[in-house]
């Protein structure tokens, strides 16, 4: 076999990807950083030329590391455990949203005690929405008591979402006449493989429902299209903030019928948690401690941080928060009543300008919560995104201590980086002029 750059980008992705699975974990960081450098220098190799003939071997060679990371334990992200816990409680006839883990400590139908040795937020309602509720549930009870195979369960879930988003992926790119080679930014980009599959995400199923909306929109299904809407706001809550883009869109005829979808099949998903379940307490609570107490990799609020150090000499968190959330929601909002675009093919620019000003102003960003940007930025002329996801996996450095501790100057070199790469995009695509695509040119 000759080494060409595609045989070689191949062998390093897979050797990559798989140590990552099996060989590693997050406490050993230059040993997961070298490994993901490896795999993330395959990937360019791959997808930084042209996949002619190629085509298909490289969506064989997605779907084989997907299915090699469906046996492995997640080694990166300890997320597995409170889903299994949730699991537990839902088939033992509990409301996962009615009480925190602390709750049920010494209660005869607590779930498993040694599962709950292992919970990273056990004084915290769950945030999790039906949709992974149900995959949970579904995952436990197939398993017997396995957490292993209840692992590997979920997996299968998140992998038939991601060759559904593979095929929606590739049809969208047709309808919007842009190259079918773009769907490997997201297909073969290792930190989707990881942290999806590897590391058991439910990005993997929001980013799944979220095209299916926008493809079945294209195809003026709006009913159909509001439902999808909804599954992927009941996987994950983050899609809501995308609704906005929608209005100017639908407001001439299809609007009744996608919001009255939208809200419709959301009560039925979240019907069976309501009863005496204090489900918008707990979760409410929950969201709104994310942004007063949890901090990491964040980028604006961290200079917040530093100047209200400066100021009183403590952490303003509970201040500085909710204060950038608000900022997020309303220039997501105006950024979309500003949208006077009514076709499809500009929707998917401004949804990934509405995720990226939620990212900046979030007060924690996992490496995962890239995966829809990554999944959105084939669809524009933007690739910030994708050296994103190779820097933001320097955030591992964080787990090498107990408790972690970040590495300020990795935090600070991780979006200076992405923001002179903006920048640079930015100015190219400035430079084209009138044949530029407006759509394209937003943030």
């Amino acid at each position: 076999m000759r080494l060409t750059p595609a045989v070689v980008g191949a062998l390093l992705l897979a050797l990559g990807v798989g140590y990552l699975g099996y060989g590693v974990d997050r406490t050993q960081f230059w040993s997961l950083f070298l490994a993901f450098t490896l795999a993330f220098a395959g990937y360019a190799l791959l997808v930084g030329r042209p996949a002619g003939r190629r085509f298909r071997a490289l969506l064989l060679l997605g779907l084989v590391l997907r299915i090699l990371l469906l046996f492995a334990f997640p080694r990166l992200s300890d997320d597995v455990y409170r889903f299994l816990w949730d699991g537990e409680l839902v088939l033992s006839g509990a409301n996962p949203f009615a009480h925190p883990p602390d709750y049920y400590l010494g209660h005869a139908d607590s779930p498993d005690p040694e599962l709950y040795d292992h919970l990273n937020s056990p004084a915290y309602h769950s945030v999790y929405p039906p949709v992974a509720q149900a995959v949970f549930a579904a995952g436990v009870w197939l398993a017997g008591g396995s957490w292993a195979w209840g692992a590997g369960l979920m997996k299968l879930f998140l992998l038939l979402a991601e060759g559904a988003t593979l095929w929606l992926l590739l049809r969208l790119l047709a309808r919007f006449r842009l190259p079918a080679g773009r769907a490997l930014y997201y297909w073969l980009n290792p930190l989707v493989i990881v942290e999806v599959i590897g590391n058991l995400h439910f990005e993997g199923a929001m980013v799944c429902f979220l095209l299916l909306s926008l493809y079945l929109l294209t195809r003026s299904r709006y009913a159909r299209a509001g439902a999808a809407m909804a599954l992927a706001v009941a996987s994950k809550l983050l899609p809501l903030m995308l609704l906005p883009f929608l209005l100017q869109r639908l407001w001439r005829g299809p609007f009744w019928r996608y919001f009255l979808a939208v809200g419709g099949l959301l009560l039925l998903v979240f019907l069976p948690f309501l009863p005496g379940s204090g489900l918008l307490d707990g979760l409410g609570g929950s969201l709104e401690l994310y942004f007063r107490k949890f901090e990491f990799n964040a980028s604006l609020y961290y200079l917040l941080r530093a100047y209200g150090y400066q100021e009183l000499g403590w952490n303003q968190i509970a201040r500085f928060g909710p204060l950038l959330a608000r900022l997020a929601g309303l220039l997501i909002f105006f950024l979309a009543l500003a949208d006077e675009r009514t076709d499809w093919r500009s929707l998917p620019a401004r949804w990934l300008a509405a995720f990226v000003i939620y990212l900046l102003c979030a007060t924690t960003v996992h490496p995962w919560y890239l995966t829809v940007p990554i999944a959105l930025c084939g669809f524009t002329r933007w690739r910030y995104p994708l050296v994103w996801s190779y820097l933001i996996m320097l955030t591992y450095t964080s787990y090498t201590s107990v408790p972690y501790r970040e590495d300020l100057w990795l935090v600070g070199l991780e979006y200076s980086i992405v923001l002179l790469y903006f920048a640079y995009e930015r100015y190219r695509q400035t430079k084209k002029g009138p044949h530029g695509d407006r759509a394209d040119l937003m943030l």
